[in-house]
């Protein structure tokens, strides 16, 4: 059975710049992955050659085994782009109902509507919707059509904190129809709640792909933050067996290989800790780390 997505030696070029560089990964039916990546890394190159709105300048993108610019393969999936544009004087339900049409066998539109939180705005007119409104409504014309593969290019952007965790939770609902979700964003913390595997990109070259613990595990060391009574002198770190330090007012963040080396000197410096906590590497770190970051 072919895999849902597959970048097969996939290398674009734009002049002389090379945006992706040989990059090849497949993505099985039903997974939910995040794409992780500076901005420029490749990860909008690759949306656009697997969604075939781009060819590859080498290698092969392919949806269950086939080209993605055929009709009959781009019946199978939908896409949230960064860049969308919808008519301002339709209603919600108007704006469902068109793009349903577009598919042989859509989504009741009450269902969609349902799913992405905005019943309460069904009569609305597009104009009128707010930010994070909007990023729902486009979620749902991305759906409407019931697609088997859906792409996600940082769909939360502009989002409040409420409108976020509302949108996370439709797609964990929708992808857990056994649908395969592929999402790229830049709040580490959604890719670390959401995803079962995350690929990523740097430099236009694929540098890591695993789950989010096999991606933070590849950060060696713990992490030590703790509340100072009074802004900490650097100089108390003097000798510290640490790899990364940082020392914001009274706060202060440290990363090491020895936590109880670290924090038995500190006892003995009678240096003022509240707030204590040890713990391993989280995705941002793991990722600046890769990316050359941090």
């Amino acid at each position: 059975m072919p895999h849902a997505i597959e970048l097969i030696g996939a290398s674009k070029k734009y002049g002389k710049f090379e945006a992706l560089k040989n990059v090849s990964f497949a993505i099985e039916r039903g997974s939910l992955v995040a794409m992780l990546g500076p901005n420029g890394a490749g990860k909008t190159t690759s949306i656009n050659l697997m969604l075939g709105l781009r060819r590859p300048t080498a290698g092969k993108a392919l949806i269950f085994g086939n080209d993605p610019r055929r009709i009959a393969t781009r019946r199978r999936f939908g896409a949230m782009l960064q860049e969308s544009g919808v008519p301002q004087l339709l209603k919600v339900t108007e704006l469902v109902e068109l793009f349903r049409s577009y598919y042989p066998k859509p989504l009741p539109a009450a269902q969609v509507v349902k799913l992405v939180g905005l019943e309460e705005k069904a009569g609305t007119l597009v104009k009128d919707l707010s930010g994070g409104q909007t990023q729902r409504l486009y979620f749902a014309l991305a759906i409407c059509g019931d697609p088997e593969v859906l792409f996600l290019d940082e769909p939360t952007v502009g989002m409040d904190v409420e409108g976020r965790r509302i949108f996370l939770r439709a797609i964990r609902n929708f992808a857990a129809g056994g649908k395969t979700v592929l999402l790229t964003t830049h709040y580490l913390e959604e890719a670390d709640e959401l995803a079962e595997r995350i690929l990523v990109i740097d430099k236009g070259n694929l540098i890591a792909d695993g789950s989010p613990q096999e991606i933070k595990s590849r950060v060696a060391g713990s992490k030590i933050s703790f509340t100072s009574a009074a802004p900490l002198d650097p100089a108390a770190l003097n000798g510290l067996p640490v790899s990364a330090s940082d020392v914001s007012d009274h706060r202060v963040t440290l990363m090491t290989n020895d936590p109880q080396v670290v924090l038995r000197e500190l006892f003995r410096r009678n240096v003022d800790m509240s707030n204590l906590e040890v713990r391993g590497a989280d995705l941002e770190e793991a990722f600046l780390s890769l990316t050359g970051g941090g």
